[in-house]
């Protein structure tokens, strides 16, 4: 699949905390892996700031609330999942707000890997999925949303953004008939 990455998305110990989903991280862990045996790049995004948190405006609602330390190198929570852990040959991105673009070198690394088409997994539906839908789509990706690899903590928000709002802009499906296309 040339000019394809997985984008796994906020797959951090403090934020997979946040959600009560047992056959997630399984689930996701399979697509990972038919990526990497695909030969399709795997690039994890995820939230990150410098000790004092000198990037976040005290005005900025959702980081401004985050405690002292959060998603600092020092933060055990900002690490990726143990089970979805990068591999060597993955790429780790880190984003500084919402979307995998905002204050990353996402854009940089994916067009410098000749990637096209980004296929979006991740922590929460309506936090990074739905921004970096949008900005992806700004910016002229061809997108595919795994839907069961997208998780939030409201349901019922996941199921209209993946059933009404991302159709709009992205082909929405699930890992397992995401797999059948990389054979």
């Amino acid at each position: 699949m040339t000019g394809t990455a997985l984008l796994v998305m906020d797959i951090q110990v403090g934020i997979v905390s946040r959600i009560d989903e047992p056959d997630y991280l399984p689930r996701l862990a399979r697509a990972v892996e038919a990526a990497r045996a695909a030969g399709v790049p795997v690039v994890y995004v995820v939230l990150g700031f410098r000790p004092g948190h000198p990037e976040i405006s005290a005005r900025n609602k959702s980081f401004g609330a985050l405690r002292p330390g959060a998603f600092t190198p020092e933060d055990p929570g900002a690490a990726v999942h143990p089970d979805l852990a990068p591999r060597e040959g993955d790429t780790v991105v880190t984003k500084k707000r919402i979307s995998a673009f905002a204050g990353s070198d996402l854009d940089l690394v994916l067009r410098g890997s000749g990637i096209e088409h980004l296929v979006l997994t991740g922590i929460a539906t309506s936090g990074v999925v739905l921004s970096t839908v949008r900005q992806a789509a700004d910016l002229d990706y061809r997108l595919t949303v795994l839907s069961d690899g997208c998780a939030d903590a409201d349901p019922e928000v996941h199921r209209v953004l993946t059933g009404k709002v991302f159709p709009r802009q992205a082909e929405v499906t699930t890992v397992e008939e995401w797999l059948t296309t990389l054979k």
